[in-house]
């Protein structure tokens, strides 16, 4: 029976399904998962605030299919997935909180699906430290219950690089060939550059073995989540070059640009690190960022010694090729960026932990695992710090907004109406307004156009306290609000005839 025992603990290690009556393993192993998945969307609705306003670019998304607002200006580097995801409530409902509690609820699903991929690759226990240590991340609890793409890249890149593994085990899985398909397609859908960087290590792969089903799976994939993208770049940006060119530009020029730093300020809390300038962080702040791809390098020794490379390996390569572009490529940072690189490196990150914390006959190692223990106590301590910090000014910044639009509407401008300006995508969302901009990456209007509208419909242009208003607003009358000035246009004439 110690044989036996022995035996089971040491199968665990190397990642194979229990010995014994496999279904109480699996039970357990099931219910470890859904309690991960549960606890994450529960600290989702505790920890996030439901009735926290929406975000400038949830605005943009969020406008395309609600009732709240006209569609907000959509620019070339975004992707139609998340208006699509958030349809079946913003479609019929305004609520913010309903908003929350329905992504939060969907976001936790979602790893959970995720991680249930992994099964028979990694040990349970692994599985569900690897869920627990990307659900603490402050940047994963604050994104998930928002209606943003890159969480569910994230959730994608697991999926699909899980059923990748999966499938090249065993040729005859069809369904871990359709989880290829499907992880492929939903991260296309949300982001389709995204969901090449990601894959690309699994593209070489499959066309230097020629593992040609797994090809078609994930080429299929792919192409199935950018297929609007790509048809709507040919409708209306001249063509996929010009798309891609265009997205290139608003984002800065994509090119040798070292954004690690930049990275590192974001860790603080900053949604969108753009002039990202200022000191570096607190140690304590940063920390985890370091450690990360150490654990990742002890997983990767472990998994080569103990000859099982591929469950590892093919992670980390994919994370690493997710984060080169936000790394490398851009001169700005946003820490939403790097979350598929995050939950790719969790699992093999989780893994190494429990290595350095059992010996191989499945004992815990007393002092390593109190010292593990304390480093991931303060770890959880600072994610905590910064969430709620990031949380508490985010709302305060939501709430101006809403003041901002509550002023707007006392002075007449109420739908339909135009805003153009400092912040005129979320004022105008929060006002009910369409807005419009004359230059910078969200330009769809010209001058003459604004001058033609303010005939027909109440007008602002919304500028920073005592900023110069565009020429065509320099004569309006001036009223200040929440940390902004508005511009307000002279009401259109009216127009008096019969009835």
């Amino acid at each position: 029976m110690a044989h036996g025992t022995h035996a089971m603990l040491v199968g665990l290690r190397r990642g194979e399904p229990a010995p014994g009556p496999g279904t109480s393993w699996r039970t357990r192993g099931e219910w470890l998962l859904a309690a991960v998945a549960g606890a994450f969307t529960l600290a989702q609705l505790l920890l996030v605030r439901p009735g926290m306003g929406l975000g400038w670019d949830e605005t943009v998304y969020v406008s395309q299919v609600g009732t709240q607002a006209p569609a907000a200006f959509f620019s070339a580097p975004r992707a139609r997935g998340v208006s699509l995801l958030v349809a079946p409530v913003a479609s019929w409902s305004t609520s913010t909180e309903l908003l929350r509690v329905y992504l939060a609820v969907l976001s936790g699903l979602g790893l959970y699906l995720a991680l249930r991929v992994w099964r028979g690759l990694f040990p349970a226990r692994v599985l569900a430290l690897g869920g627990a240590l990307f659900a603490s991340l402050w940047i994963t609890l604050f994104y998930g219950p928002q209606a943003m793409p890159n969480h569910w890249v994230a959730v994608g890149a697991l999926a699909c690089v899980g059923c990748f593994l999966r499938a090249r085990a065993d040729h005859r899985d069809r369904a871990a060939l359709w989880g290829v398909a499907v992880g492929a397609a939903l991260m296309a859908w949300m982001r389709p550059t995204d969901a090449v960087w990601v894959t690309l290590p699994l593209l070489v792969l499959v066309v230097a073995a020629r593992w040609w089903r797994l090809a078609v799976a994930l080429l299929g994939g792919l192409l199935t989540g950018a297929a609007e993208w790509v048809i709507e770049a040919y409708a209306d940006y001249g063509g996929l070059g010009r798309r891609l060119s265009e997205a290139s530009d608003i984002q800065g020029g994509l090119g040798w640009h070292l954004a690690v730093d930049d990275q590192l300020r974001s860790l603080v809390g900053r949604a969108l690190c753009r002039p990202c300038t200022g000191p570096m962080p607190n140690p304590a702040v940063m920390a985890w960022w370091f450690v990360l791809p150490l654990l990742a390098a002890v997983a990767l020794v472990v998994a080569v010694r103990a000859r099982r490379p591929g469950p590892t390996v093919l992670p980390v390569a994919c994370a690493t090729t997710a984060a080169v572009p936000y790394l490398f490529m851009i001169g700005y940072a946003a820490p939403r960026f790097l979350l598929p690189a995050y939950a790719l490196l969790a699992l093999p990150v989780a893994a190494a932990l429990l290595h350095m914390v059992t010996t191989p006959a499945g004992r815990w190692r007393p002092v390593v695992t109190a010292l593990v223990g304390v480093g991931l106590a303060g770890h959880l301590a600072v994610q905590y710090a910064v969430l709620d910090r990031t949380v508490d000014r985010t709302t305060a910044d939501r709430r101006d907004w809403a003041r901002t639009a509550a002023h707007l509407h006392r002075l007449g401008v109420r739908p339909p109406c135009l805003l153009t300006g400092q912040e005129a995508i979320p004022v105008g969302y929060y006002t009910g307004c369409s807005s419009a901009a004359t230059g910078g990456p969200n330009a769809n209007s010209t001058r003459a156009d604004i001058l033609r509208t303010t005939r027909r419909v109440p007008t602002a242009a919304l500028t920073r306290p005592g900023a110069t208003p565009p020429s065509y607003a320099r004569t309006w009358e001036t009223h200040r609000s929440a940390g902004l000035d508005l511009h307000i246009a002279p009401p259109p004439a009216r127009r008096d005839g019969p009835g």
